[in-house]
């Protein structure tokens, strides 16, 4: 394939506005697709110049009718959070431009920089990625944003909650009562709401993933106003169903070695660990796909299901 009928792969009315934001004589001579996400299109664009430099770009598209219903907010809140992130030391990609509601292209788009690194799902060397993740994510809540973002939403009630073939009943049972409680009452921080570590990139050198550092954080979508202890629940428990459930537990703990600050009642913490745990119960599969096709094959639907009700009932055990 050529490097013209590459960049076609950009629909004509995208490319269009897109050439519109790059610098004068630059174009669009490859495209790629990134996989790994669920409710987007990812393409990494190489953008040559006239000296015969390149740089790449990367633009999201929201194509699916289905989350194309949601792709205004989402795209408002990432173009947001990426002006927030700028100079703050959290490093992300720089926002270039943003079409909402699709007004210049054929789906809502946004085009930002692209960040060199690549996410690292391997179990090797998870023991020191996990301590990193956590001081990531203490720098992230710690951000203080002139205008907050949209307060947090619940992924899932207890009347959805799908029970894993085979589980333990009584302790997701124990568990759905635990999110029927009221809300804990919580400090309200910046978050991510969907930090974990598909989200993250790493510089890895070349003796592999034991030595691999943070090179910055991407999909920012999701920013949300809410507890510490949502963020922190959600890798925990992408954590536990990647690596085993002791890694989901071990995530808190390094949060706040990390300076951190969580609920101060261990029912609290259980609350938000438990109601993010099980908001994955309804969509095992889809979470489960990515992870194989970056090479964690032997993720599959069952093994995550089975991953799953073992960190549920851990947390039961653990907190409970």
């Amino acid at each position: 394939m050529s490097n013209h009928d590459e960049a076609v792969a950009v629909r004509p009315l995208t490319l269009a506005w897109l050439s519109r934001h790059l610098e004068a004589g630059e174009r669009v001579v490859r495209t790629e697709a990134l996989h790994g996400g669920i409710t987007a299109e990812m393409r990494r664009l190489t953008v040559a110049a006239r000296d015969g430099g390149t740089r790449d770009l990367v633009l999201r598209s929201f194509v699916d009718p289905f989350y194309v219903r949601q792709a205004e907010d989402w795209l408002n809140r990432e173009a947001g959070a990426l002006t927030l992130l700028a100079g703050s030391g959290v490093s992300a990609p720089g926002l270039i431009a943003v079409d909402l509601t699709a007004a210049h292209c054929e789906y809502p788009s946004l085009l930002m920089t692209h960040l060199a690194g690549r996410t690292v799902l391997d179990d090797e060397g998870v023991d020191r990625r996990v301590p990193a993740l956590a001081r990531q994510l203490v720098a992230i809540h710690a951000l203080r944003p002139a205008t907050r973002p949209r307060k947090y939403v619940a992924l899932t009630t207890a009347d959805t909650v799908v029970v894993p073939k085979d589980a333990d009943v009584a302790a997701w049972a124990s568990a759905i009562d635990v999110i029927r409680r009221p809300t804990p009452p919580y400090e309200g921080r910046f978050l991510h709401r969907d930090f974990q570590p598909g989200n993250v990139l790493f510089d890895v050198p070349p003796s592999g993933p034991g030595g691999a550092r943070i090179a910055g954080v991407v999909d920012w979508a999701a920013t949300s106003w809410g507890p510490a202890d949502l963020d922190v629940a959600h890798c925990s428990a992408n954590l536990a169903l990647l690596h085993g459930p002791a890694w989901g537990l071990r995530f808190a703990e390094a949060y706040e070695e990390a300076g951190g600050v969580l609920a101060t009642s261990a029912s609290e913490r259980l609350y938000w660990q438990v109601r993010d745990a099980l908001a994955f119960s309804e969509e095992v599969r889809w979470v489960a796909r990515p992870w194989r096709e970056a090479g964690r094959t032997e993720l599959t639907t069952r093994a995550v299901g089975e991953r799953l009700d073992a960190y549920v009932t851990a947390l039961m055990d653990a907190l409970g």
